[in-house]
């Protein structure tokens, strides 16, 4: 009998929105932390890097070790784990004031397996599930977070203003109730079978196989790169750089991009075709878009660049996944989580990247003569990570070209 997969894709649809509260929420409250319990920017950072590692371990783990996990039912517990961190994310600072920092570190690191379990096994639930269309599920689901993000940005915003900082933990419980509601789903809805993919993935070990693979690697890491540095930066660079207000930088800025982001992907989804089309002009896009915020001397063209980065960058994750599909069949659960893996380590590698060079720069004394060194040093900080999209340019044109004459789904998959 056929099995109807509706209300499972539904099911991965709502953990992916509400996986995006994981990674907004936290850094909105950061300077209430510092102020509510002392607790120093480094130490906050750390956070950041808990929840970095965090998932890059679980997206490690998968991708060597998938084959040893129950897929199904890690998916069905995933976003009740999410729910459990952010409980305890809530609950410890404010039961124990004085402990407030070991807690934020506990709720993060669990709610960060949860998410590092949604970035891997998501994606291939989505594509295990029979579609007529698997490109456009595929880019619905990404097109989720960015929405997600807007959400969740809209919500906290609302509540704080309204109730105060000091009742964020109230804000962290009603947010935590919403993956309750894939969890549901999970719970009643079939799952599709993961056995076959990954089988196929496990013993076809051929040289093409794994060229192909490190190519999309390569795309994924380049294109995390191009789009996590801007969505890090931009109300930062538009601050610093642009002389725009924080609010009005946040609101249109960081707002403008993450609607584009999401509108670029909705569009994939019901009009979209050609991948690989569409990862070119998204490198080539995101590279001129980085050019022209680190070199115009005026705002409002760095402005557009940096809202329009958005645009360019939206397929560059979610496409590459689409790429691998359509060129790697049955790829499985570990090329799944190896992408994830790539996509996190340039989302993490890049943005240090960015502040690094901005720092550097800022303290040279060309940078300080000029009157304005921290200008001077955000805008070279864009400058040195054009070179992730410019890269991705040639990344994507390789990838491209061997797929087309290097490998063969059907003779070399037995498709």
């Amino acid at each position: 009998m056929k099995q109807n997969f509706k209300r499972t894709k539904f099911a991965c649809y709502a953990a992916y929105f509400t996986m995006s509260s994981i990674f907004c929420v936290p850094p909105l409250l950061y300077v209430t932390f510092h102020e509510a319990y002392g607790i120093s920017f480094t130490l906050l950072g750390t956070l950041v890097v808990a929840n970095f590692l965090t998932q890059l371990g679980i997206d490690l783990i998968f991708s060597a070790f998938s084959r040893y996990f129950p897929i199904s039912k890690i998916v069905k517990i995933m976003p009740i784990l999410t729910c459990f961190g952010m409980v305890l994310y809530a609950l410890i600072p404010w039961i124990f004031p004085d402990k407030a920092y070991w807690g934020l570190i506990v709720g993060t690191v669990i709610f960060s397996v949860s998410a590092g379990f949604s970035e891997v096994l998501l994606s291939p639930s989505i594509a295990a599930i029979p579609s007529k269309n698997p490109q456009r599920d595929m880019s619905t689901l990404h097109s989720l977070y960015a929405f997600g993000v807007l959400a969740m940005v809209s919500i906290s915003s609302v509540f704080l203003k309204i109730f105060g900082t000091e009742n964020w933990m109230y804000l962290v419980l009603i947010l935590a109730a919403l993956p309750l509601i894939p969890a549901v789903l999970f719970m009643i809805s079939p799952m599709p079978d993961f056995s076959g993919s990954e089988n196929t993935a496990s013993v076809s070990k051929s040289k093409q196989r794994t060229t192909g693979l490190l190519l999309c690697l390569a795309c994924i890491f380049l294109g995390s790169c191009a789009e996590n540095t801007m969505s890090n930066w931009l109300s930062g660079f538009m601050e610093t750089s642009l002389g725009i207000s924080k609010e009005i930088g946040d609101i249109l800025g960081v707002a403008g991009f993450a609607v584009l982001l999401g509108i670029m992907r909705i569009g994939y989804a019901r009009f979209g075709k050609n991948i690989g089309r569409v990862l070119l002009i998204g490198m080539i896009g995101a590279a001129a878009c980085y050019l022209v915020a680190g070199l115009s001397r005026h705002t409002a063209p760095a402005f557009i660049a940096c809202i329009l980065t958005g645009l360019f960058t939206s397929m560059l994750w979610p496409g590459t996944l689409i790429l691998m599909e359509e060129n790697i069949p049955n790829a499985g659960v570990a090329a799944f989580a190896l992408m994830a893996a790539g996509g996190d380590l340039g989302a993490s590698l890049s943005p240090q990247l960015l502040g690094a060079v901005t720092d550097a720069v800022a303290a040279s004394n060309f940078a300080i003569a000029s009157g304005n060194p921290e200008q001077i040093g955000m805008k070279a900080g864009m400058l040195a990570t054009s070179i992730f999209p410019i890269l991705g340019i040639f990344a994507v044109i390789f990838a491209i070209s061997y797929f087309k004459k290097g490998i063969s789904p059907a003779q070399s998959y037995n498709r």
